[in-house]
């Protein structure tokens, strides 16, 4: 009995002495390489859509339809007569102004021809002057009554559903349809002030519709709103989008995402980082002549990205940091390295080819 008890006290020894001889080995971790890569201040947002340029179509006087000459649609063109009113009264001013003209013409030539030859005065060729002056400025006016009977499209663009029909009564202010220049669309959205610093013209933006789930949609900011709203504490931006395919409309919701400050970044991956309050550390793997040991560097963090975040402080670029058994590390542990992980594999599938090995 007492030589067993004696062998169990051994095996026990051995069994409780087994941690301290894997320390002194070295704790097996896996490591990636610190990576240098190009990276922006990802801001995600929500914005309405916008026609570059919008008008409503109305009447600026009081009178029934005569003609219509648009469809329901139709891409037109500037100056494009959309909609013309009756205007029999005002053709007649203005051919009776254009006669008017014509005989002030002749009065003005007849008497200038008689000034030349000393048998007209001075003042009577002014009053003649002044007659033609008179009648060419009714014309005008007639002119001017004249186009406001006709409705035209100020910009090239697509008109939308009409609302009138010939023979109905037009009275200022009523809509006769929309045009929309959507060539190139403006995309309206709010950012946080956080970012007023990084938002800037000339920053790329990417956004989708869900009419278009297949589709990203590209275009850059062209201003920035002046102030920021003291309510909810965000500025208002604007965005130019190509629409060559016209596949955008006014009005519709865009999920986008704004590409900040681009830069040169540290990124590791993401399972590096250990936390501790507002603390964010992580092990760097140092080698020498001794063996390779575990050294914990406090660092600053920036953007975070899938599986990775940005170090912006505490990392050089030729380092190897410790992505899987950092929990188990303290400051300046002994550790061999497993595997190194450089994003190409699946970690179970490095793992089980380095055991293999």
């Amino acid at each position: 009995m007492p030589r067993r008890l004696t062998l169990t006290a051994r095996l026990l020894v051995f069994v409780l002495c087994l941690p301290v001889l894997a320390v002194a080995q070295g704790l097996e971790v896996v490591v990636s390489p610190v990576r240098e890569m190009r990276v922006a201040d990802r801001i995600e947002a929500l914005g309405t859509l916008r026609a570059n340029e919008s008008a409503a179509l109305t009447a600026t006087t009081t009178d029934t339809i005569a003609e219509i000459r648009f469809e329901d649609g139709q891409r037109v063109a500037a100056g494009d007569v959309l909609v013309v009113m009756n205007s029999r009264e005002q053709l007649a001013e203005r051919a009776e102004a254009r006669a008017s003209v014509a005989e002030a013409q002749r009065q003005f030539e007849r008497v200038q021809d008689l000034a030349r030859r000393g048998t007209a005065s001075a003042a009577l060729l002014d009053q003649r002057r002044r007659e033609l002056d008179i009648a060419r400025a009714r014309v005008e006016a007639a002119e001017a009554r004249l186009r406001d009977r006709r409705i035209v499209a100020p910009f090239d663009g697509v008109v939308g559903l009409r609302n009138v029909s010939v023979g109905s009564l037009l009275t200022p202010g009523a809509l006769v349809t929309t045009l929309h220049d959507d060539s190139v669309m403006k995309l309206d959205f709010t950012v946080p002030e956080l970012f007023v610093a990084i938002v800037r013209p000339g920053l790329r933006v990417e956004a989708r519709s869900r009419a278009w789930p297949d589709e990203v949609f590209r275009g850059e900011v062209v201003s920035v709103g002046n102030e920021v709203d003291p309510v909810t504490r965000a500025f208002r931006v604007r965005a130019l989008m190509p629409n060559p395919e016209r596949k955008l409309l006014p009005g519709m919701l865009m999920t986008l995402v704004l590409a900040g400050r681009e830069r040169d970044a540290l990124v590791v991956p993401e399972g590096a980082i250990l936390t501790q309050g507002r603390t964010h550390s992580l092990f760097v793997v140092e080698e020498s002549d001794a063996g390779a040991k575990a050294v914990r560097r406090e660092v600053r963090l920036s953007i975070r990205m899938p599986g990775s975040v940005e170090i912006v402080e505490g990392l050089m670029g030729d380092e190897r940091v410790v992505t899987q058994g950092a929990f188990r590390l303290a400051d300046g542990d002994a550790v061999r390295v497993r595997a190194v992980d450089d994003g190409s594999r699946p970690l179970a599938e490095l793992i089980g080819r380095e055991t293999a090995q």
